[in-house]
């Protein structure tokens, strides 16, 4: 028995030099890795907006402002084609009633005191009812373009953001590049410029990444708008020909609506002739 005890102490004894030896090896690692995690950490945590804005060197102000502009763009766009702002229930309601009532001075007097984009398209279909059916519908029709148009060239914008990111982007992925090419070129693979060509390398993918970021939300916001504005446009100009539908046009001809100015005038020719014969008499008398 006591031999038995002792081979398994000589067994035993190897084993607790080997994890006497190795142990603070082990505590030694494990603090390593758990400071290497706490420096990572660090790191990452420091890396603000800022930091990663010059990571991505000088084209990311370019990305910036178009970033800014994708904003103000999708948002000023959004309130604009607000039902509220394009045709409000009140007014609606109001020129109805005036409408219904014949009072279409009083509908232009409103359509003038309170503007938005619904009295501004009625207000010039009343001018030209006394120019007849066609006059009429050309002018609403004239004015309902007009403001798509001013709608197509702001979304437009967008449109431009979308295709011109991945562009920036992909220049400062070459600049990047550029960069990278020429700290390898110097220092080598394993020379001293590792670091350099790592700054590089990040500038690339940061900038492409940038570019994509950018370029997404703006193509989105683009044909969600341009679908939004083409509905309250088409909403717009339903509610414009139910008002003008069944328009007495004949009752308006010789009458002035509107205190909107009138450009053409009487040819010269036609009012020196309407001049002689007032003129022939003291001629004669003379």
């Amino acid at each position: 028995m006591n031999m038995k005890l002792r081979k398994f102490a000589h067994s035993l004894l190897p084993m607790l030099v080997i994890g006497a030896v190795l142990a603070p090896t082990f505590l030694y690692a494990q603090e390593a890795a758990e400071a290497a995690a706490e420096t990572a950490a660090e790191t990452v945590s420091e890396d603000s907006f800022l930091d990663t804005l010059k990571q991505g060197g000088w084209v990311m102000w370019f990305l910036l402002a178009a970033s800014i502009a994708l904003v103000w763009l999708t948002v000023d766009c959004f309130m604009r084609s607000m039902i509220k702002r394009m045709f409000p229930p009140a007014h609606v309601d109001q020129i109805r009633t005036l409408f219904q009532n014949g009072d279409y001075r009083g509908a232009y007097e409103y359509c003038k005191a309170n503007p938005s984009t619904f009295t501004d398209v009625v207000r010039m279909g009343v001018v030209f009812l006394p120019d007849g059916k066609n006059m009429t519908e050309e002018a609403i029709f004239s004015e309902i373009s007009r403001i798509k148009a001013g709608f197509d060239a702001r979304i437009s914008y967008l449109s431009v953001i979308g295709v011109c990111g991945p562009m920036i982007g992909l220049l400062g992925t070459v600049t990047g590049m550029k960069g990278a090419f020429g700290a390898l070129g110097k220092e080598g693979v394993g020379g001293g410029g590792a670091g350099e060509l790592a700054a590089h390398i990040g500038e690339v993918l940061v900038a492409t990444a940038s570019g994509i970021a950018v370029s997404i939300p703006a193509f989105f916001f683009f044909y969600m708008l341009r679908n939004r504005i083409a509905t309250v446009i088409h909403d717009l100009q339903e509610v414009i020909t139910g008002l003008f539908r069944k328009m007495p046009y004949e009752k308006f001809e010789g009458y002035q609506i509107g205190d909107e100015e009138i450009y053409a005038g009487m040819p010269n020719w036609v009012a020196d002739e309407e001049a002689a014969p007032a003129e022939q008499p003291a001629e004669q008398q003379a």
